[in-house]
């Protein structure tokens, strides 16, 4: 969906980011990302810590790219992975962006409907995803907006 329908329709806002805000997502993905990899978590924590921080480098692309997803429309989440295919157009993006969204529907799960949910396979595949998409938005924010490198 275009920023035009999301805007139209209401799922996203034009938003004018700042470094302070782009550093403070940063620091929640390298946080969630870091806590994924803790041993001894469980596997459902492990794969819903790694889901926030895709989330959060989803957030930072189209906070970078003028836009702000609105939290008070019911699929917000939904709507960010949809989001970020815009502000990014690659075939990497758009396929890690599509297995995020699987992923959103087994962290709501995990998150408000039962336990022993993600597989330790599942966690750990994660965050090595969620891993190669941090590279990949910080690689793009440097070469599209070195003021929030």
């Amino acid at each position: 969906m275009s920023w035009q329908n999301l805007l139209a329709n209401g799922s996203v806002n034009t938003h004018t980011t700042s470094r302070q805000e782009i550093e403070n997502l940063r620091e929640l993905v390298n946080r969630d990302l870091k806590d994924a990899e803790i041993d001894g978590l469980s596997d459902d924590r492990r794969f819903a810590t790694a889901y926030n921080a895709v989330l959060q480098l989803s957030k930072m692309a189209i906070a970078c790219s003028g836009y702000r997803v609105s939290s008070n429309k019911v699929g917000h989440h939904r709507t960010t992975f949809e989001a970020v295919k815009n502000a990014i157009g690659s075939v990497d993006v758009r396929n890690l962006s599509d297995y995020f969204e699987t992923c959103r529907r087994k962290r709501n799960l995990i998150d408000y409907d039962a336990t022993e949910v993600a597989s330790e396979t599942e966690a750990n595949e994660l965050v090595k995803k969620g891993r190669e998409f941090q590279i990949i938005i910080e690689d793009w924010i440097s070469d599209n907006y070195p003021a929030y490198k």
